[in-house]
């Protein structure tokens, strides 16, 4: 079962977040509270718990929050959803799948704070199609897109 290893917000970009334990996801917005809720594509972004610990394989000192994704889930490869793809979170939330990786010109804050960041590689973006709130240990369940 996928589930939801933490739920982050931070009040700036391009800094890491902090896990908060939970959040209320706002139709077409994002997380209440994150900076990068909005109107737009990028309204939340997923980074799986294994990504993160191939960066500490690689011996960063890094966890949930620090690549700035706004969810950090476990069990499922969100790198690996195409664009498209519908998921709920939690009991009510359902988000689509809007971007998968993203490009960074320049070397952004928080790889220069963690020594590398893995979010353009394997970070996917979702836009929130249904609010509800999502809290640490909540199912993350691919929905059929019909």
């Amino acid at each position: 079962m996928a589930k939801i290893v933490a739920v982050c917000i931070s009040k700036n970009k391009g800094e890491r977040k902090k896990n908060v334990g939970e959040a209320v996801l706002q139709e077409g917005h994002g997380i209440v509270g994150d900076a990068h809720a909005g109107d737009w594509h990028r309204q939340v972004s997923l980074l799986a718990i294994e990504s993160i610990n191939k960066m500490r394989e690689q011996g960063l000192d890094v966890g949930p929050g620090d690549f700035a994704e706004n969810i950090t889930t476990e069990g499922i490869e969100v790198a690996k959803l195409p664009v498209g793809t519908r998921l709920r979170l939690g009991e009510e939330a359902v988000g689509e799948v809007t971007q998968i990786g993203k490009v960074c010109h320049d070397r952004c804050a928080i790889y220069y704070q963690a020594g590398d960041c893995v979010m353009p590689r394997e970070g996917i973006f979702i836009k929130v199609l249904k609010g509800g709130r999502v809290k640490v240990g909540d199912r993350v369940e691919v929905l059929d897109n019909d």
